[in-house]
This record gives C-alpha cells, structure tokens and sequence, in this order.
C-alpha cells in the first residue's frame, strides 16, 4: 500500500482572516477589519532615531516616508488604546495605515485644555434592542463633553469606554427600532449642532492635491529617488549629455503624472460632489436649508417634481420613483414606499431597522428621484440615516479612493526578481571595488564606477515599462466600448480560468415575448390562450392581475417599469393613468394609479372622496414591490363597483402555488411548469384573492405583505418567451474550448435555467445534471438531509446512458466533467450552514445555480476564489453588483460608460465582451512578461558589457550609452507592447509565476548566449593586426577597439532580444501585424547597420567610437550579430517552448521544489476516486421532487430558513411574531397536495384570516403621526 503523498493546499482570498489571539481589532469579522495598536510618543526613542536620521544624511528618514509605520514603531512606545495618541492599523491586504486620534469638544472645539473635563468616550448599550435609537436612548449617548476619535479611510472611528476599543461611528441605519422614525419629530438647533460636531459635514470631499505636494510625493518615491541617485552618479562622472537626457524625460513623466492625477481628481471631485437646497423641518416648520448641514435624525421633504440624494434617507410618508443607474448601473425606475410602522399593526413586533431588509423604503444618496407620490395637503418625508463617506454613494466613492489591492502573483514576482537583480549588481559592486583597489585607484573613482555598475544591473524604467502593455490593453478595450475603471484588473483578467454569468438580460434578451396564457378550467389548466383579447369573459380576473400586478409609472410621459411588467400590460391593450398636480391637490389622502380598457374613460375624476367609482376602471391603491427573494409582488386594488379590496399576486410559480389554497392550485401544477421551462419559456404564476368588506382604506396602507399573501386563489400561468442571444452560444463554446469554465447563476426558476445551460451548451447533451435538493429538518427530522437525483427523465436518462463515456481528467483539472451540479438558492443556504465541506465539492462541478439572492451570488463567487478559482462575472449591473464587486473581474452590461458597480463596464448587451476582456487580459500579461524579461536581459547584457571593460578600467562612453537606453531601449519597449491580442482563445492559460522555469531557463540561456558573443568579440578584437590596447588616461577618454568590439555587438543583442521577446500567438498578434513595432525594428537595425559598417567621421567622433579600419572586418560584427539572432530565436522557439520544457520539465520541479496545489484540484482528485459519490436517486420524476419539495417547505416551514429567505431580501419590514404563527400554524396542517379534496382545512383558516384581517387594537384607531390621520368614517 502506498502512502499517498501530502500536497499544501494553495486556497484562496476571500472575506477577513481568522482574527489572532492577544491582537485587538476594529470592525471584527466584517469585510473591513482591521488590527489596531495603540502608541504614544517617546522623548527618547524620537531622540536616537532622529540621531540616527542626521548621521545618515536624511536617508532614514526616506525610508521612514516609505513605511509610516515603521518610524511610529520606532519613535513611539506601545499602549493601550485608552491612552493612545496615534494608532496604527493593518488591514487583510496586508496595508498599513497611521492616524491620529484626536480629541473633540461635543460643541466642535478641538483643543488640549478640553481634557481636564476628564476621559473622552461613548457609551454603548448593552441591550440595544431595548433602544430606541443609539443618537437618543443611549446606545451610542455622549455621556462625557469630550469625544476621542480618529479617522481612517474616510471612516470615523469613535472610543467606547465600557469595551476599552474603538468602534465605527455608525448613523442610525444600525441598531434603531422602526417606531423611532415614525415617533420622531426632528431634531432641534443643539442636537443639530452636537450631531454636526459628532458626524461631521453632510459632504463627500473630494480633495484635489496642490501640485506642490504631487510634485514632493512623485520626486521622493523609490523610482524617482533611484533615477535622482542614478543622476547624481552620471554627473559626477561626467556623464552631462545622458544624465541630461533622463533629467528632461523624468520632469516630463512627473508633469504628466502631476496633470493626470490633478486632472482624475477633479473628473472625481466634479462627478461626485454636489450640494442642494433641502427642506429640513424646524420645529413645526420645514426650511430651506443646505444640505451639507443634514444629519443622522433630520426629517426632511422630497420636493415633487424630483430631485438627487444627498443623503441616504428612509421613506416615511408617500412614494417615490427612484433612478438607482449610479449604484447598480440599472436604469429601470424603482418605486420606493413608506417604512412600515409597527405601532399601527397588532401582528408586528417592533424589530430593528436593517438597510438590507428594508431598503425598498431607503432613499440612496446619489440616487435620482423621478417622481414622488404625495399627500395632498402633506408633505413625502424621510428621515436621514447617514450622511457624507457612510452613505451608499460614500461608501462606493471610498472603494474607488481606497481600491482592493490586486494580489496578483506576477506583481509580487517582479519585486523579488528586482531584488535578485540588485544581488547581482551587489556581486558586480564588488568585483568592481576588488579590482580598483588593487590597481589602487582614488576613492572617489572606485564610488563612482562601483555605484554606476548598480545603476546599470537594476533598470530604473522597469515600472513605467510593466504599465505599457496595460495602456494599450485599455485603449484597444475601449476601442471594443469595454470600459475600465481598474487598470490593474486588466493583467489579472488574463488569469480567468471560470466565468460565472447573470442569465436574464445577460444569456437571454431583456425583451420578453408574451407567448400565451393558460388560465384554469375544472381544476385543472385549460389550453392556452395567445390572445389576451381572447380570454373568456369568466377568466376577468386573470385579465385583471395582468393589468395591475405591476410596478409601472409615467416619467415624462412614458409609460416607464420593468420589461417584463411593460410587456405584460401592453397585451392586455388597457392604459394606465396616474394622478397630475392638480388632481393630488384635491384630497386628504394619497390618490391611486388607475388602469383601465383603452377608450373607456367617461370622466377625468377617478374617484371621489367616499371611493365611489365614478368610471369603468380600477384603481391600485397599495403596491407590495417585487422581491428577488421573496419571488413574488402583489397589489391592492378596488374594482368598479366592487365592496371591497382585492389582492392580485404575481411571482414564481412554486411561490404562488404555495401561498394559495391547495383546493385553487391544478393537480397537473408541475407536469405543465416543467413542460414549458425545459423548453426554456418564462413562467409566472398569477393568483388574487378578495379581501373582507370590512377592511378600511387606512388599514389597508398599514397592513403587512405576509398578512394578506396567503389563501390566495390560483388564477393560471403567464408564459413569457425568453430567448437566447445569438451571441450567447457561441461565446459559451469559445469559453468552453478554451478549457475556461462557464456557471449561471440567476435568480430565475430552476428548470429554466436548466433549459438554457443545455441550449447555449454549458451543458453538453451527453452530459447528466444532478440536481441537488437540502432540506432542513425539524419537525420530525433531526438532522439536515441531502438528496440527489437526474434532471432528466427516466427514459430519456437511459436512452443517453447508452451512449455515454466518462472522458478522464487530465492532471486532476475540470475540463470536461462527467456530471454537473444544480442546486437553488434554498437548498444552498442549507448547505452553506450545515455541509461546508461538500458545498466545495459542489462549487467545483456546480454549473447551474438557480433562485439565488443577491448575497448569494456573492458567496458563490467567494467560494469559488477560496477554491483557488481566477473568477470573472458577467451580469446586468443590477442584483449583480455585490458579485461583480466580488469577482477578480467583474463585467457590468451597462450603457453607461464606466459603472462604479464593477472594474469592467461593457456598452454592447451581450456577453461578446467576456471573452475579449480574457483576449486581451492573456495580450497584456505576455507583453508584461516579454517586458520584464527583456528589461531584465537589457539590464544584464549592459551589465556584461561594463563588466568586461571595466576589467581594462575602460567603459562604454556618454552617447553609446546614450544611443542604447534612449534610442534602441525606449522606443523598443514602447512600441514592443502595441501588438494586438491573438484572435482566438487558447486552451492553455498564460504563466503567472516569473519563476516557472520557462521564464527562469528563458533569461539564463539568453545570457549565456549574449556573454558569450560578447566575450568571443572582445577577445577577437585583439587578435587583428591592426588592433592597438587601451591605454588608462586622464581624460577618461574610453574610444578604443575594446570599446568598439562591445558595443558594435551589444547593439545588435538588444534589437535581438526585443524581436525574440515579443511572442505573438497563441495570445498575441504576430509582431508583422504590429506595424510601428516593424518600423521601429527598421529604423534601428538601420541606424546600428550605419554605424557598424560606415559611419562618418563627424558621427565616429560624436559616438567617440573607434572604427576598425578593415570594412570586410567590420562586417564580422553583422555575422556574428545574425548568429545571435538565430541562436536567440531557436532557443526560444524550440528549446522554451517545447513540451519537454513547458510540461515535463516544469512538472519534475514543481514536485522537487513544490507540493501545493489549489483547493478545486484536489476535491477534483477525490471526486475521480470517490466514483460511487453522490448517491443519486432514479426513482422520482422531476415533478414529482418539485412537488415533494414544495410539500416539506410548507409542512416544516423552517424557521431558520424562511428568515433567512426573508433576510435575504430587500422587502418590507417582516415580523417576527407573525412568522412565529405561521410556523405553529403551519406545523398543524397536513402536508399539501395540490388538488381539490384538500380544501376544507381552509375553511376555518380563511375565517381566522378576515377577523385577524379586520381585528382592530389599541393602536389602530389612528396613526402615530396627526398629519396622517386620515378620517375612516369616511370609508
């Protein structure tokens, strides 16, 4: 029995490190924690360390510019946080940052005195739950005048004395009950003025640097500081016209960072700041104030012809039309309505407000509102919740400010092999002093030549010539109306080895084609209906949900909403009417959006102020707005003539089906569901039901969603063509080829999705799909349970068997996996909390991942990272933008012309973009390589060069050195980058590491190669008859046939290595399609060409260059210069290149040197061995597991997990209470199947529904706030 060998896992980044023992923290385990440490100063730590600072000339001090961190450490000693005066912070990504803490007074004064009122800091309620808001019930209550706090990141930090730590100072999003913002009344001038103090200017600052200052921080960074040292050198070497040179070029690079730094700043500054005037109530009067003076409390008016947020704020009265393009790239109105109030609802518990859960009622800064819908004689109000950097529009403004550093392995690569470089030129330092001195040679002369030997050995332009395969990268993305606000993302976007993708609006068209209807008839669905004009007359209802089960609105005139919702109500042919100014002026209380057919209006009037009907229409009088968890929306509406409020609903089918009565629901529901979504349509359920009499028009704006979302009476399906892109399939097999993995994830229905993997082929047909289904437990099952079984029927299952071979995995990667995983968004919070483990292992093969939630998606992402993926994400901007934040590149389809959602924004509505990004990715990573490795060669074969003159104490001369780093170096390694990526995709991914061995052997044998023309002309040289030694001279005049012979050959190697280093397929273009790089190739064999066979005199003499007198000799040099070059060029191609290198080689070193492997190859591994795994279950259909699952869900109505479905969205306030009752009263009805003998256990249940509905409280006989009291008699 072998012992299998033991491999380190390489896993990785993702979400905050385990927190250490004995280390304190700020935000613990959130994704911004951060390790702080607390100092104050030292008089005699300062003391030595300036000491030490004056004896070194002020390069310590230098060093300590570099790393602020370090000179805290050293001139201050550690302490705790309470008496810390500066504190130190480190966060995930390993970046250090230093600030200040600072002392203020609760009026705004700042000042030292101050302390004498004793220690500064905040106290936190233990119990804040039992709070009503932490600015006023003490959860976060000034209890002292004085106030300790530092800023990081624009983020403040403030000092909690009972936890001894610092904590975010956070507004009233966190930790405040609902009530709070509706028993509000503003806040007066001295909490105005303390809360200004505490939080600061309601302003997101966008500093643009005085050029004084850039110029300082661009002339004292390490490359600057090396060129100025590298300057300094030459000049004291009497190198003017060279040293010159580079003076001009740096001053022209630093003014044109200095111009495009000042000039993003203030695109930055001109895009994002802004201030309006705002109506903020004052007492019991609203003023005009400005609104960098809003605060966390303020109540302020929503004007109604719109506006933009300048604070994030939740709705408390009205509704507002809300653009939300700047957040989520969407530009699909929004409606948001008030925040529920618990006070006016006995079935809801007053629970703590949460922005996630809630933010259909947040107003985001930044934000656009289009409309508002308004009291007549009130005003739409809101109150502020956070304001400057903690706003949403802060918060993205933060992460462009403070980007997520790109961990890539080639970046931190090319830092060791700097160093490596500077070893070297340490050996050549001294060799260099070792041979001087013996030849007893003047200090000064030793220095100098010593210290111009490391100028040479590391290339002072290595930075700037790694960023010019990203610029052109860039330009030729915009070219292709990619847009990019993250360079760096560019190099990384090479390493892609999975795409995950949105499918609504991404795979498939936005548009969607109403196919037809299929209403009910006997219990049973009846045939399909393509006409909505034909509908019988007994099927209204269907008719009606179709025509107000929406979210539509009018904005400047046009009927405005969802694609889906739009294509819905147009079929119906009706027309839709929302209130005008003047008709909102008439009533005391909020006037309905009115649908009605298409030339059936009788009278302007809609109703009256008794809500008696006046024409033949409908009115929505409440919008429940969709969910993307809760999978459904619903309406409140009255009928013409109608006694009473009816609820329409429309959402996902397995939703709708399980909140109606089980007699309403078709025995043949998931036989007609599957037969249409594996045809790949679109299906929606739509339900209603019909509300007591006796239920008010003020009830109804106050009761809850899940108050009225049940018992609902199943109404048909609405099916929905949802078409592939034409572009869709072919990108996925180009991906596919490329052996890149492809997964969709969308929160669309599960068969669906399966339908459009197999269409647009990220499922082969030969391929099986596992479905797999958790289920909680509880309720009689003690443990969670995990079940697995084949998406295909039976029949079909075995008719496929017949023809399928597994194909093997080579080296343990995914390319072709015989099975693929499907799960639902249900089934993955389940086992995302009880099976961690296996949730890899699905991650792995998973390819369909349906009914997922934003957050979701997020995980998902992460997940795969931890696996040790290279993630890309390609979806519409709008649920997606956690993800596309998330992923290593993430791809916004937007029309907007760069999106802050995302690194990456694409103008063309397709996914054309996602394999042109990877193309020209891979492009710039090879230049990258090709860059460094001929910088790097560059640097060694002049090393070489200075080497073997210097053994006869001669050197390459000013305009020699001049002519190779300016003429030959510059242009070459600009114009080497401008070479196109290659059309195709290759199956191989490009290097990451510059120490595999191909870049390793690639730059030894080279310089083995290059040494050694170098060493064979210098001694050849001396062979010739007419060849006289250099003679040591004061002048330090180094012309000379050694002189000659060096640099006639390294010309040539240069142009050599440049054309040997620029590849072109399998990820770039040829170079002959890279025309200015030929040119320039021209123009400088041309110009060596001249100088090398017969220069003129003037130019000898220019160049101080001593030419052979034999022609026939002088063409030696261009032999020898083509034997280079094939020897180059064959290395290169056949010896690099070949299998024998790339594979066999590279695999012996990485197990000599190596054992890791990343986390996906090795769950693959025991995939393959475990062969029995999963156990999957061939006995059910897939109806009837759909079925079998929608029963469990609802006879165990978990807890946990229906919360966390409810969580997950961004709905209205749920209750806890009220989900306590369904779970009790759930956990008594029989399991539900969907026919008409199990309907008279509703019987009672629709009973305790209308007295629950109509039950009045303490509470409801009116409202909190006057203003809104509305007169129910009237009703």
């Amino acid at each position: 029995m072998t012992r299998r060998k033991e491999v380190k896992v390489k896993v990785g980044l993702s979400g905050p490190p385990p927190m250490k023992s004995g280390f304190q923290y700020v935000n613990p385990a959130q994704e911004d924690q951060m390790e702080i440490c607390g100092y104050r100063p030292s008089l005699i730590r300062k003391v030595m360390v300036w000491f030490f600072i004056i004896i070194t000339a002020g390069l310590l001090r230098l060093f300590f510019y570099w790393l602020p961190h370090l000179f805290i450490k050293c001139t201050h000693s550690k302490c705790s946080l309470a008496e810390a005066e500066i504190v130190i912070l480190r966060d995930q990504y390993l970046q250090w940052f230093v600030s200040r803490v600072k002392i203020n007074h609760k009026n705004g004064m700042l000042g030292e005195s101050a302390m004498k009122d004793g220690v500064a800091g905040i106290t936190f309620s233990k119990t804040p739950f039992d709070s009503n808001t932490p600015l006023k019930m003490g959860d976060a209550q000034l209890n002292r005048k004085l106030v300790r706090y530092f800023v990081t990141k624009k983020v403040k930090y403030i000092w909690s004395s009972e936890s001894q730590t610092f904590k975010k100072l956070e507004g009233l999003d966190k930790n405040t009950k609902c009530s709070y913002f509706h028993a509000t009344k503003g806040l007066n001038y001295s909490q105005q003025q303390e809360r200004m103090s505490m939080f600061g200017s309601n302003s997101i600052q966008i500093h643009v640097t005085p050029i004084v200052k850039l110029l300082f921080k661009e002339v004292l960074s390490p490359f600057y500081i090396f060129q100025l040292f590298s300057c300094g050198i030459w000049f004291a070497d009497e190198y003017y016209y060279y040293a010159s040179c580079i003076v001009v070029i740096s001053v022209v690079s630093i003014t044109a960072t200095i111009y495009q730094t000042r000039k993003m700043q203030r695109t930055l500054r001109n895009t994002i700041e802004s201030s309006t005037i705002v109506s903020r109530l004052c007492g019991e009067e609203y003023h005009d104030i400005c609104s960098d003076d809003l605060v966390p409390g303020d109540i302020i008016s929503i004007p109604r012809q719109g506006c933009t947020m300048q604070c994030d704020a939740v709705l408390l009265t009205g509704n507002c039309i809300v653009n939300e393009s700047m957040l989520t790239g969407e530009s699909v109105p929004v409606t948001k309505t008030p925040l529920p109030n618990p006070r006016v609802s006995k079935s809801q518990e007053d629970i703590l407000f949460n922005m996630k859960e809630h933010s259909k009622h947040v107003l985001f800064c930044g934000t656009q509102i289009l409309q508002t819908r308004f009291y007549g004689s009130q005003q739409v109000k809101a109150v502020v919740l956070r304001t400057g950097f903690s706003t949403a529009k802060g918060d993205l403004v933060r992460s462009i400010m403070y980007p997520k550093p790109v961990d890539f392995k080639f970046n931190r690569d090319t830092y060791i092999f700097v160093g490596i470089l500077a070893a070297i030129a340490g050996v050549g330092f001294i060799y260099t002093v070792v041979l001087m001195v013996q030849e007893h040679e003047a200090f000064e002369e030793i220095f100098l030549r010593s210290m111009d030997l490391v100028t040479i050995a590391v290339p002072p332009a290595l930075p700037a010539a790694l960023t010019i395969g990203i610029v052109f990268a860039q330009s030729r993305l915009k070219k292709s109306q990619i847009y990019c606000i993250s360079p760096r993302s560019i190099n990384v976007s090479g390493t892609i080895n999975i795409v995950c993708f949105d499918k609504t609006g991404t795979l498939t068209e936005d548009g969607l084609n109403l196919q037809s209807i299929v209403p009910l008839h006997d219990g049973r669905f009846a045939e399909e209906v393509y006409d909505v004009k034909q509908l019988p007359a007994e099927k209204s209802l269907l008719l009606n949900a179709m025509a107000t089960c929406h979210s539509l609105t009018i904005i400047n005139g046009v009927l405005s909403g969802d694609p889906l919702d739009l294509i819905m109500f147009e079929a119906t042919g009706w027309e839709l009417e929302e209130p005008g100014e003047e008709e909102g002026s008439r009533y005391d209380m909020i006037v309905p959006t009115v649908v009605r057919p298409k030339g059936s209006r009788n009278g302007k009037g809609a109703f009256d102020q008794q809500f008696v009907p006046v024409s033949d229409e409908i009115a929505i009088m409440r919008q429940f707005t969709f969910a993307s968890s809760l999978q459904r929306m619903s309406v409140i509406t009255r009928k013409l003539g109608a006694p009473n409020f009816e609820l329409f609903s429309k959402g996902a089918p397995e939703m709708i089906a399980s909140l109606s009565k089980p007699e309403t629901v078709p025995s043949n529901f998931h036989e007609v569901l599957i037969e249409y979504t594996k045809h790949g349509y679109r299906v929606l359920a739509l339900a209603y039901r019909s509300l007591p009499a006796k239920l008010k028009y003020a009830k109804i704006q106050r009761i809850q969603r899940e108050q009225v979302e049940r018992s609902l009476t199943f109404l048909g399906f609405l099916v929905m063509e949802n078409r592939l892109k034409p572009e869709t399939t072919p990108i996925i097999h180009q991906l596919l080829d490329a052996n890149i993995r492809t997964v969709m994830v969308t929160g669309d229905n599960m068969l669906t999705a399966l339908s459009v993997a197999r269409e647009c082929g990220m499922v082969s047909e030969h391929k099986k799909i596992i479905l797999v289904q958790a289920f909680p437990g509880g309720s009689g099952k003690s443990e969670p349970t995990l079940e697995y079984m084949y998406t295909e029927d039976p029949q079909d299952r075995l008719q496929k068997s017949e023809k399928e071979t597994k194909i093997p995995m080579p080296d343990g990667h995914v390319t072709d996996s015989p099975y693929h995983f499907a799960m639902d968004g249900r089934s993955w919070a389940i086992i995302r909390k009880h099976f961690p483990l296996l949730l890899q292992k699905f991650c792995v093969r998973g390819t369909v991942f349906a009914r997922m939630s934003p957050d979701q998606k997020s995980q998902l992402i992460e997940t795969l990272q931890e696996l040790g993926y290279f993630v890309g994400m390609c979806g519409d901007g709008a649920n997606d933008c956690g993800a596309l934040k998330v992923a290593h590149a993430g791809i916004s389809l937007s029309e907007a012309e760069a999106s802050v959602a995302s690194p990456f924004t694409s103008k063309q509505p397709n996914i054309e973009c996602v394999p042109t990004l990877i193309r020209q990715g891979r492009g710039a990573l090879v230049t990258s390589f090709g860059i460094f490795k001929y910088m790097a060669c560059y640097s060694l074969t002049q090393f070489v060069s200075v080497l073997i003159l210097y053994w006869i104490f001669a050197n390459l001369t000013d305009f020699e050195f001049l002519y190779i780093d300016l003429f030959l170096l510059t242009s070459l390694s600009v114009t080497f980058g401008y070479t196109n990526a290659y059309d195709k995709l290759s199956k191989d991914p490009p290097l990451v590491s510059l120490f595999s061995i191909s870049p390793v052997l690639s730059i030894i044998l080279h310089m083995a190669i290059q040494t050694a023309g170098q060493v064979f002309c210098y001694f050849n040289v001396q062979e010739q008859p007419w060849f006289v030694p250099y003679e040591v001279n004061e002048d330090d005049d180094y012309t000379s046939y050694e002189n000659m012979a060096i640099f006639l050959i390294s010309m040539y190697q240069y142009i050599t290595l440049a054309v040997v280093f620029s590849k072109g397929r399998p990820y770039r273009k040829t170079i002959f399609s890279n025309y200015f790089f030929m040119g320039n190739l021209a123009v400088c064999v041309g110009m060596s060409l001249w100088l090398n066979i017969y220069p003129i005199e003037d130019v000898a003499t220019f160049f101080e260059l001593k030419v052979a007198p034999s022609i026939p000799y002088r063409c030696v040099y261009l032999g020898i210069a083509v034997i280079n070059f094939f020897l180059d060029l064959l290395v290169e191609t056949y010896v690099i290149e070949s299998y024998f290198v790339q594979e066999r080689l590279q695999c012996w070193i990485e197990d000599i040197f190596s054992t890791s492997k990343y986390q996906y190859e090795i769950q693959e591994e025991e995939m393959v061995r475990d062969q029995p795994w999963p156990p999957v279950s061939s006995a059910e259909t897939l109806a009837q597991a759909f079925e079998r699952m929608d029963s469990q869900q609802v006879r165990d109505f978990d807890q946990s997990s229906l919360l966390s479905s409810l969580m997950d969205s961004a709905s209205d306030t749920q209750s806890i209470r009220s989900l306590r009752s369904l779970e009790v009263d759930a956990s008594h009805r029989e399991p539900r199947n969907y026919n008409s003998q199990a309907g008279s256990s509703y019987v009672s249940e629709d009973m305790n529904d209308e007295s629950m509905l109509i039950g009045e409280s303490p509470t409801d006989a009116g409202l909190d706030n006057p203003a809104l009291d509305i007169d129910e008699q009237k009703l």
